[in-house]
């Protein structure tokens, strides 16, 4: 079937109004988005490994014959399923089957499935591999290219992108453009780019033949993501250089600031704002005076004080009569500014609106009416703060915390409820320090203020590393130590159940476990399946003392402030990222007692793995290891760069890309000389639609 690059989803075969609207989450609308919808990783399906030749954290493809299959009941209940080749054996294990499946696995059968090889208690398991039983010994892999991961969304497998995409390659790649010449490109990488068409490279993304370099693939060395890296960063570049000069015709509300309710905010405050606080308050104080919009990103360190700048601001807004809103990434972090801004301005005698997924429907259509009418000046929420049903009178100022977290869309969303002709000053704030070289490129359009400085009293947080199979004993008797002399403790686990690939401690049987090592503690458990209600009634018994221990999941990475927790304990510490690490160090810290965090580990770890470890346990400053990250990281997780709703990059990394930045000017010279035609199909074809990038 024929297909026309602008053709909508919904012309794809098998795609309907509803699997349209997930697509629609990922900005995926056109025949020509699924095309550039590119995967994020590959599996290697087409290669089988001998049972005797695996080896631990290997994802690959095994055959075996079935000898036994057998129910077993410990901790949980599970499915075991041994199997063997002649060279060596293999358990399958399965927490979640049923009747069927139990009685499927007939010993004599042959299994061929694929999984992540971990360490069990008898020998090497997949746990939930992907599989398939014939009565005959199969012969080969699953696939014969290797298989393509693309980001997704719920409701999105990735056997229906490998279907979507199958359609687009078969209909579509033959009208894809070339919007780039080979002439624009520095003599350095004009070899690389002209190792594939523009078509070539799509395919050999989307369906890399069996055999080719799979750490080249991975690490987006090819030749082929050269040439569509190039072009990605091409078009933000010009996206960025439209919305800045598009940005200087437009006009925000100047917002003067009644010094006397500043003086009382800060009198009310408790504590005396640090230098870099005071230097970084000035500096938004004087944008918001003006009337061209203000664009600062202010990035701090976790518990250098970014939210005191903020409520300055809104303050700001309040005293100029206009409208003001903060908008977080998550309910647990909406409600922390939530509480701490209430805890201000009640003072001052200013109300806050709160509008969440969760919100009362009495309280919702209350702060719906107060915002409409202006009688209401200030709220906080989350995404719920753009729903079509929310309506604002005067919104002058939007402060958007954990920017990074956030798509162009959604900002998009609160700048069209602003009053015709103004558009609102925007402030974002960060814990996740951007590097200078990234800054100097892709953040030129935004002004960045550095809180450089915590404030005074607080310890360095003492960072350890402790190897989890040897010493787990003596970490669970310092917990209790600690808990007896009336300090709090958190203990982090990445996941929330076991995973089907992944080797991490469940936070469910973690406190199962505790709660019995433990006796006399009392325990709380809070992870992202919980209820709102029933999250936030743990976390406030943890705020008041009133619970010794907490274990979560990171949902308490961001927005958790409870300055009598001097502990925490982090498993599998080397699955998770540096920044994500860093954050969670934050959350303890914050009182005057020395603090402490004890990153468990699972052997073996990988060189980054180890490098990430060594950083964290070397410094704390939030700077440092964003520099650091550059060095040691491959890709997405220091700005968020391939996660769904943020920074939208579908094959670029700005960490791992850094290098040819310093091209890209040139190259957008070139190619603004010879083909200007091209530029505005560039960024339709990257960044979207002229919509969703000015002045996002």
């Amino acid at each position: 079937m024929a297909l026309a690059l602008i053709d909508p989803v919904t012309e794809l075969t098998g795609v309907g109004p509803q699997l349209a609207g997930k697509l629609e989450r990922l900005h995926v609308r056109r025949v020509q988005d699924v095309l550039f919808h590119l995967p994020l990783r590959y599996e290697d399906r087409t290669h089988v490994t001998e049972l005797g030749a695996l080896l631990p954290n290997l994802s690959t493809v095994v055959i075996g014959q079935i000898d036994v299959a057998q129910v077993v009941f410990g901790r949980r209940r599970s499915l075991l399923v041994h199997i063997s080749d002649g060279t060596g054996s293999l358990t399958i294990r399965m927490f979640y089957f049923n009747r069927a499946q139990e009685k499927s696995f007939q010993r004599g059968l042959w299994v061929k499935c694929f999984g992540e090889v971990r360490p069990g208690l008898k020998g090497y398991e997949m746990i939930h591999p992907e599989y398939r039983i014939s009565a005959d010994e199969p012969e080969g892999g699953l696939d014969s290219t290797l298989t393509p991961v693309y980001p997704t969304t719920e409701g999105v497998s990735q056997a229906l992108w490998r279907k979507l995409t199958d359609q687009v390659l078969a209909g579509a790649l033959q009208n894809v453009d070339e919007l780039v010449a080979i002439e624009c490109l520095p003599a350095k990488f004009q070899a690389a780019y002209e190792a594939a068409t523009l078509q070539e490279a799509l395919k050999a993304l989307h369906r890399p033949q069996a055999g080719v370099d799979l750490a080249a693939m991975q690490q987006a060395g090819s030749a082929a993501h050269q040439r569509l890296i190039i072009e990605e960063l091409l078009a933000h570049h010009f996206s960025i250089r439209r919305s800045r000069s598009l940005r200087a015709h437009e006009q925000a509300p100047a917002m003067r600031k009644d010094i006397d309710l500043e003086n009382r905010f800060l009198a009310n405050l408790g504590f005396t704002l640090t230098g870099a606080q005071t230097r970084v308050s000035q500096e938004v104080a004087q944008d918001l005076a003006n009337q061209s919009p203000a664009m600062r990103l202010i990035q701090g360190d976790v518990g250098s004080g970014k939210t005191v700048i903020a409520a300055m601001a809104m303050l700001q807004a309040v005293s100029a009569g206009t409208q003001t809103v903060l908008m977080a990434p998550t309910e647990l972090l909406a409600e922390q500014h939530f509480r701490t801004l209430s805890d201000w301005f009640g003072a001052l005698g200013i109300s806050i609106g709160w509008l969440a997924s969760k919100t009362p429907a009495k309280e919702k259509r209350q702060t719906l009416e107060q915002l409409a009418s202006g009688e209401l000046l200030v709220a906080v929420g989350t995404h719920a703060l753009i729903q079509e049903s929310v309506v604002y009178q005067n919104l002058g100022l939007v402060v958007i915390d954990e920017q990074h977290r956030f798509g162009v869309e959604q900002r998009l969303a609160l700048r069209a409820k602003t009053p015709a002709g103004k558009v609102p000053h925007q402030l974002a704030m960060t814990a996740t320090p951007i590097p200078r070289t990234l800054a100097m490129t892709f953040y030129a359009d935004l002004d960045v203020s550095s809180i450089d400085e915590l404030p005074p009293g607080r310890k360095v947080v003492e960072t350890v590393v402790i190897p989890a199979a040897s010493r787990r004993d003596e970490v669970i008797e310092r917990v209790r130590q600690a808990c007896q002399q009336g300090r709090q403790v958190y203990w982090v686990c990445p996941l929330i159940d076991e995973s089907e690939v992944l080797e991490a401690q469940a936070a469910t049987d973690t406190a199962e476990e505790l709660s019995k090592r433990l006796s006399g503690l009392r325990i709380g458990l809070v992870h992202g399946r919980l209820k709102s209600k029933e999250k936030e009634l743990v976390m406030s018994h943890f705020r008041a003392g009133e619970v010794d221990l907490l274990v979560a999941t990171t949902v308490i990475e961001v927005g958790v402030d409870v300055p009598n927790a001097s502990l925490m304990v982090i498993e599998n510490a080397e699955r998770m990222g540096l920044a994500q690490l860093h954050q969670l160090r934050g959350r303890v810290g914050r009182g005057s007692e020395q603090s402490f965090c004890l990153l468990l580990y699972q052997q073996p770890l990988s060189q980054h793995a180890k490098a990430r470890l060594k950083t964290l346990r070397e410094t704390n400053d939030g700077f440092v290891i964003a520099e650091k990250d550059l060095e040691i990281r491959g890709a997405g997780e220091l700005l968020g760069t391939r996660q769904t709703g943020s920074i939208s990059f579908k094959v670029a990394d700005l960490i791992r890309d850094q290098h040819l930045l310093p091209s890209i000017e040139g190259i957008a010279v070139a190619v603004e000389k010879t083909t200007p035609q091209n530029v505005d199909a560039l960024i339709e074809r990257w960044v979207g639609t002229k919509e969703d990038y000015v002045n996002a």
